[in-house]
């Protein structure tokens, strides 16, 4: 059964007469067709008992049917009313659409609202963000493999930016030396902005490169990936520059370092997400440094840098072979250091792979 054939039984069993996706990643995974629409309207019908379609600014038209597309699409113009359109296509195919399903976990309130204007006898109840989730929770041999080449990049930008690594380059210098080499390699796009920060900077686990000068005898967080056709690479590693770190860098580390390669160890089918968790925060809570882990131990990924599910307390979900997320403990100690190591991995009958490979072991790099 394909993809819309499990949203059309859904919608059927459960009596909804349309479905609307409005995510645009979510789109991307159903139709094949990639695009980010900014603040223009791209939606996909859904519908039990007929062919779904696409509704696209009129720009991107041409691009959905070159993806091979092969259910109408139809566009509007940056003047028109595109709720309008949509109101007329779905009436075409629906004659009293009341009950609808729609993405409760990424519609905007103005774009619902529209949809009220435009169908006021309507409900709309459904909510297919749980289905989605489930329908990419298990990834197939094919997603897999496509992983495992955006993984084989990020380990390639890994070892373009510690090269890079000198006294003379800020952090933005560094993450831009790193994304010239892969767009000259032929990936045009990151997974997120490439980011790189040293000394305390890498305390901020959300923080952005700076325009400041690396430091020598500091730690220097990377964390990175790429996409390649259409899904995401995510990895991190911190490496010190120079062979004079303090006892202090050295030390949470090793404490990081072990609460990862514990956890990636650990992975089993059938254990739960929150034992994951737990395995990997009572390593860093032991060595005293709890406080300083202040965020979940790892996140779904696919086609997304950030998918359902989270690798978190309270996450009772029983892992199972296909599952993808990462594994990417951290310690954050303000105006000291930080350290983050990460790689995304695949359940397996029996453990977990992950999709990057570049040594976890800390690189102490010679100073430039």
């Amino acid at each position: 059964m394909t993809h819309f054939e499990k949203v059309q039984q859904w919608l059927a069993e459960h009596h909804y007469q349309v479905g609307y996706l409005s995510n645009f990643k979510n789109i991307q995974y159903f139709t094949g067709f990639a695009s980010d629409p900014i603040e223009r309207v791209l939606a996909l019908f859904i519908f039990p008992d007929q062919d779904p379609f696409i509704f696209a600014p009129a720009l991107e038209v041409e691009a959905v049917k070159e993806t091979g597309w092969q259910y109408p699409v139809y566009g509007y113009l940056d003047h028109e009313d595109p709720f309008a359109i949509i109101k007329d296509q779905i009436l075409a195919r629906v004659k009293n659409p009341t009950r609808w399903a729609i993405e409760k976990g990424n519609l905007n309130v103005s774009r619902f609202e529209e949809l009220q204007q435009k169908f006021p006898t309507a409900t709309f109840t459904g909510d297919l963000t749980p289905l989605i989730q489930q329908e990419q929770l298990l990834k197939t041999p094919a997603e897999i493999e496509k992983l495992k080449i955006a993984g084989k990049w990020a380990d390639y930008a890994f070892e373009v930016g510690f090269k890079a690594l000198s006294t003379k380059r800020t952090e933005q210098d560094v993450a831009a030396e790193i994304e010239y080499a892969l767009k000259k390699k032929g990936i045009t796009h990151t997974s997120f902005d490439t980011i790189i920060q040293s000394g305390a900077n890498a305390a901020d686990p959300h923080g952005v490169p700076k325009k400041e000068f690396i430091k020598p005898n500091e730690l220097v967080l990377f964390d990175l990936g790429v996409v390649f056709d259409g899904y995401i690479s995510d990895a991190s590693r911190t490496v010190g520059f120079g062979k004079q770190l303090s006892e202090k860098s050295q030390e949470i580390y090793r404490v990081c370092l072990e609460a990862q390669l514990t956890a990636q160890a650990a992975v089993k089918p059938g254990m739960r997400a929150e034992e994951l968790d737990k395995i990997a925060r009572d390593i860093i809570t032991k060595a005293g440094y709890g406080e300083y882990f202040i965020h979940r131990l790892g996140h779904g990924m696919g086609q997304s840098e950030h998918e359902f599910p989270s690798i978190m307390e309270g996450n009772s979900m029983e892992l199972q072979p296909g599952m993808c997320f990462s594994i990417e403990p951290g310690i954050y100690i303000p105006g000291v250091a930080g350290v983050r190591i990460e790689d995304c991995v695949y359940v397996t009958e029996n453990g977990a792979e992950a999709f990057t490979h570049t040594p976890k072991e800390l690189q102490l790099l010679p100073l430039a």
